[in-house]
């Protein structure tokens, strides 16, 4: 293998050094004398007594010399003119040595100057890889026009509201002077805001692909770097470019990585993320209304948005992109399902049903896993076992296959455990749909789950809060009942949690209880709002009082919650019908 020039150079260095690191070694380690040190006078006695052999002379301020007998000593240099002719006359050998000091100086120095060097190279090569990496993500941003595939509305399913407002802005694109008729102007931006993977970006790609312009997408990191001005010189290159591109779409997602709200106070505007900030603010200030360039911007946190990308100007629109209702959810899965073989039992619209609170993402992703289920099978086409199959590998992860380590007792705490929360649910929240309860472990953690979904509603009153809270401690109450109180598992950790923040919410956010009375508590103390000492007693006050009032539908129930945890020791599963079954034997459901 040929080396090149600069290899060549650290290898001959190292090599040096080396050699350098030997000779020191040598010098002091090797011929290393112990030197006792005598007095001046003590010297001159001994030169009388004719007892000295040799002396090592030099500038230095002290002389080493040996004594007859072998001993070496060190003493003061008195740097007399005649001083080397007295030893002489007195039989005493003279050494002239050059100065130590000289000899250590200068080693000192090649390793300083062989150190530094080192130090400059590889800071060199460090720049050098750091610069490159700048280098390679600048040319990101030149680059950032994507043009993997054109999508338009057609391709998108659910979120109609946000689908008009932007069908307005491809006319805009396409045709200016129908608006410049009226003095209307080009929204500059557009916000689109709400949970991930609800479809923002497809969005945005759609906008552009229906107006037919370039599409130039970029993340808020991209911006964010140690460099100082760097963020505010990535902002102007993207904007040069789309400029030079003409008429176009600019997508920044996760927005709030560049645009969370400044800081206040002495470094308030000084910082890099400052800078960038107001790079991106001004360049978006300079936009002309024929230029027809439209930034697009995506966020999961609106709230974080510092207020100067809010304003009219900047951010014109601020549409909220959120989770499909049933009918949206409908669409979507019949969209993510055009390419593939379903079979005729495949009832999509009892699958909407079923996936409450699933955004477009999750929905992809569960027409996706059934259809390598089938795959994995050799099935000709999916059906609604391997739909049903993969809702649950989406929501509680695979079943563990190997579950011979899992004891009677731990199998039977899971099964009163689950047996619990489906009961609660169907006494407390009858419309709600228990469709599956098992006690099979998944490789998500949980022991076991039961599947409640709620009917799609636009706002939770108190009674659901309740209901729900009441729900997370079914679990932990059964365990209680049935084993005492001082058998009680860590299988509760994750309900109590949801329970202590559904409690939270009600007294500090929304108003609900009569006490606390109607004040934000959140507004006040932000995200300590959980800490505050009084919010605490009242969340205690309010769980307590619905562990009792659960405590007592349970105890009444009894015989149901038996039933259910026998069936699921059973059979390890129980699926919606003989769920209802078992419950309808006692309770009338809603």
């Amino acid at each position: 293998m040929k080396l090149n020039k600069k290899k060549k150079i650290v290898i001959f260095s190292v090599i040096a050094v080396l050699i350098l690191a030997l000779l020191v070694s040598y010098k002091f380690l090797v011929d290393k004398k112990e030197y006792q040190e005598i007095t001046y006078n003590e010297f001159l006695n001994s030169i009388e007594n004719r007892e000295v052999s040799k002396v090592f002379y030099n500038e230095n301020p002290k002389i080493k010399g040996m004594l007859k007998d072998g001993t070496y000593f060190v003493t003061d240099n008195p740097r007399t003119e005649n001083f080397k002719e007295k030893m002489l006359i007195s039989g005493v050998d003279v050494v002239e040595t050059e100065g130590n000091t000289t000899f250590k100086d200068i080693l000192f120095f090649i390793f300083f100057l062989a150190g530094f060097g080192g130090v400059v190279y590889f800071m060199n090569k460090n720049s050098s890889r750091m610069a490159q990496k700048e280098i390679t993500e600048m040319a990101a941003i030149d680059n950032a026009n994507d043009n993997s595939g054109v999508v338009t509305f057609e391709d998108i399913a659910g979120n109609e509201e946000a689908k008009e407002s932007l069908k307005e802005l491809v006319d805009f694109i396409k045709n200016p002077q129908k608006y410049e008729r009226y003095g209307a102007r080009i929204p500059r931006g557009v916000l689109l805001y709400g949970p991930p993977g609800t479809g923002k970006t497809l969005l945005a790609k759609a906008l552009a692909g229906e107006a037919n312009v370039p599409f130039f997408a970029v993340t808020g990191s991209d911006f964010i770097q140690v460099y100082a001005g760097l963020g505010a010189s990535r902002i102007r290159s993207l904007f040069k470019k789309a400029r030079q591109a003409g008429k176009c779409v600019i997508f920044i997602d996760e927005i709030d990585a560049l645009g969370k709200k400044r800081r206040g106070g002495l470094t308030g505007g000084n910082d890099e993320s400052d800078r960038t900030l107001n790079a991106l603010l001004t360049e978006m200030s300079g936009f002309k209304g024929d230029e027809g360039i439209i930034v697009v911007a995506a966020t999961n946190r609106i709230d974080t948005l510092d207020e100067a990308l809010l304003r009219p100007g900047r951010f014109d629109r601020q549409l909220e992109v959120g989770l499909p209702d049933v009918n949206a959810r409908h669409k979507i899965l019949k969209l993510h399902s055009r390419n593939k073989p379903l079979d005729k039992d495949v009832d999509l619209r009892k699958v909407a049903y079923q996936t409450v609170y699933f955004s477009g993402a999750k929905l992809e992703n569960l027409m996706n896993e059934s259809a390598m289920l089938a795959a994995k099978n050799n099935e000709n086409t999916i059906s609604m076992k391997h739909i049903d199959k993969a809702f649950y590998t989406v929501v509680a992860g695979e079943e563990k296959k190997d579950r011979s380590s899992i004891s009677i007792e731990d199998k039977k705490v899971t099964a009163y455990h689950e047996a619990g929360h489906a009961l609660i649910t169907k006494l407390v929240s009858p419309k709600n749909r228990v469709t599956k309860v098992t006690i099979i472990p998944s490789t998500k953690g949980a022991g076991g789950f039961s599947m409640n979904i709620p009917p799609d509603r636009m706002y939770q009153t108190k009674g659901d809060i309740k209901n729900s809270i009441m729900i997370a401690l079914g679990g932990r109450l059964a365990e209680e009942l049935i084993f005492g109180k001082d058998n009680i598992t860590t299988g509760a950790s994750n309900d109590l949690e949801k329970a202590t923040n559904m409690a939270i919410s009600m007294i500090s956010r929304f108003g609900m209880d009569t006490e606390a009375g109607l004040i934000s508590y959140a507004a006040v103390l932000g995200n300590n709002v959980g800490a505050n000492n009084y919010v605490l007693d009242r969340t205690k006050k309010l769980i307590s009082n619905l562990y009792e009032e659960t405590k007592k539908l349970m105890i009444q129930n009894k015989d149901l919650l038996e039933e259910i945890a026998n069936k699921l020791l059973e059979k390890e599963t129980l699926n919606e019908e003989e769920i209802y079954n078992i419950i309808n034997k006692k309770v009338s459901l809603a």
